[in-house]
Parts: C-alpha cells; structure tokens; sequence
C-alpha cells in the first residue's frame, strides 16, 4: 500500500479524492457501494507493476472525496461528468468498473468512445436505464427498493455506528442469496451480530472502510446509486464499439435473478456491447475482486495487454 499517492483534483467546484500508483498507459477505477477506492488495492498494484498507471477516484460524497452541497440532488450524471479525463490530463483510457461503478463506466463510453481504449465490468454488465425502466420484477422488500425510499435507510444504519453498517452490507452482499427483509424488519436486521466477516476480508480492511465512511458518511451514497437509478443516459440506440470484458462471479447473488444471468448467458448483452468477452469464476461472489484478486488481475491484465 505503500505505493499508492494519494492526491485531490478540483473537479466541477469539488475537491475530489484520487489514489494513484505506477506509470504508463492509464487505467481509471471506478468503485461501486459500499466501496471506496480502496476495493481496487490489489488491482491498483497489479497494473502497476505490469507497466500502467493506476487511477483510482472516490465518487463525490465518497471516501476522501468532498460532500456536494446538496447530496440529495446527485444523479449518476453527476459521477460521469466528474470522471472528465481531462481533470486528470489525459487523452484516452482504459475504464474499470464495478457494481454501479459499471454503469459509469458504460455512460462514459456512450458519450466518449473515442477516449475509451477499452473497457472492464466487474458484476454488473451493461444495461438500459431510463424512466421507462422498471424495478417490479425486484422482490418486496429487496434492499434496493428498501434503500430508494427516503430516510429509510437512514434510519435504518443509524441504529449502529458506521463499522457495523459496513461489515453488515458485506456479508449480506457476499452470500449468494437476495438481500430481502419481512414487512417487520430492515435490512440490516438480516444479519447475525454473530457471523464474521468473509475470511478474504480482514479487520484491518473493516478499519480502513469504516474511517473513509466515518468522514463521508452515506447521504451520497444512498442518492447515487439507489434513488437514482431510474436516471436515463440520454443516449438513443446506445451501442458501445470498444473492446469490453465482463467478469462475473458465479455465486453474485445478482444471478438469482434469472432474466439477468440470461441476458449475460444468451449473448444478448453483445446486442449493445459487440466486442464484449464474458468470464464466470468459479465460487466468486459479488465482491470477486477482493475475494479473488489474483484471478482477477490475470484477467484483468491479459485483456488491457492485448488491447494497450
């Protein structure tokens, strides 16, 4: 860890938190909730030891990064503007993205193909959004829908101090099953205070998100991505030409959804990302990259040296 720079870019009228590591072609991070920069640690020192530049942002109202002023007023657009690769000097980029981070990974390259090398999701492959989009096939009580409603959530994760929330959303989120609570219960009720965290998640890791969430907290991170998520893209027909690699674990609890492992399964994603490859790993969950991070950064790295 000691590698990794830590420095702040003014991006938009905020100050934005960015980690960095290595030289040469550039490779953006983008992490998704309730990660921070740091769920890219092992991904970040494996490029850079391969000869690229790691860049690693805190979304605004994440982490390090300044809160906006209005939280509550933050789209998804939002993150796509301030992921301006011109903030960072740079011409074009290999993106990265994870969980919502993958859906501003593919708005950036629908609107910005040309600075876009290529491309890499990780558990959430590319999908249509806008307000004709619909969250009725989601189960009543879904954390999703759950965490949409205002104040709800808030209430909900008041009721701990901010290393419990964090370690409670990680073993929901690292089963295989939906995250679905009764009408008499919230979503952190889920868990057993007895159940430990995943043996690929340390302490130390706990500590370390827990301080980045004790200086942000979650007000921007409930706005985007959970309240809205029905935002659309504003792109008509949208196609993204670049090379893309999707990586999915085989036990994501996002599988459960059959119409979703279908899409992936069945090539119909290829539909709207044609040069798209596709890996499950075996026994991997939705936090694939933390779990399993040398399998990761070899298909991580064997795809960005094909296509630097």
């Amino acid at each position: 860890m000691e590698m990794i720079r830590h420095n702040y870019v003014n991006v938009r009228g905020l100050k934005l938190h960015v980690a960095e590591t290595g030289t040469g072609p550039a490779v953006v991070f983008l992490h998704g909730f309730p990660e921070i920069w740091y769920s890219w640690r092992h991904q970040m020192i494996a490029v850079a030891n391969a000869g690229f530049r790691a860049i690693a942002p805190d979304f605004r109202g994440y982490g390090l990064s300044e809160v906006p002023a209005e939280p509550e007023k933050a789209t998804f657009r939002d993150l796509v503007d301030d992921s301006n690769l011109d903030s960072f000097e740079l011409q074009k980029v290999f993106l990265v993205g994870k969980d919502f981070g993958a859906r501003v990974v593919h708005h950036f390259a629908l609107l910005h193909q040309d600075r876009v090398a290529a491309l890499v999701t990780v558990g959430v492959p590319f999908m249509t959004t806008g307000p004709e989009s619909s969250l009725d096939f989601l189960p009543k009580g879904f954390y999703m829908l759950r965490w949409r409603e205002p104040g709800r959530a808030e209430q909900d994760f008041g009721r701990f101090d901010i290393k419990t929330v964090v370690k409670n959303i990680y073993i929901l989120f690292s089963g295989s099953d939906l995250q679905v609570a009764r009408e008499d219960q919230e979503i952190m009720d889920l868990v057993d205070p007895s159940t430990p965290l995943p043996p690929w998640f340390s302490e130390e890791d706990l500590t370390n998100y827990a301080n980045l969430y004790e200086k942000s907290g979650f007000q921007t991170a409930l706005q985007v991505p959970y309240r809205t998520w029905l935002e659309g893209d504003g792109v008509e027909n949208p196609r993204i030409s670049v090379p893309a690699l999707l990586i999915m674990g085989e036990k994501d609890y996002a599988l459960k959804f059959a119409s979703l492992g279908e899409y992936i399964s069945s090539g119909k994603v290829k539909e709207y990302v044609p040069e798209l490859e596709i890996t499950f790993l075996p026994e991997g969950t939705h936090f694939v990259q933390e779990q399993f991070p040398d399998k990761v950064n070899q298909l991580l790295l064997t795809f960005l040296n094909k296509h630097k």
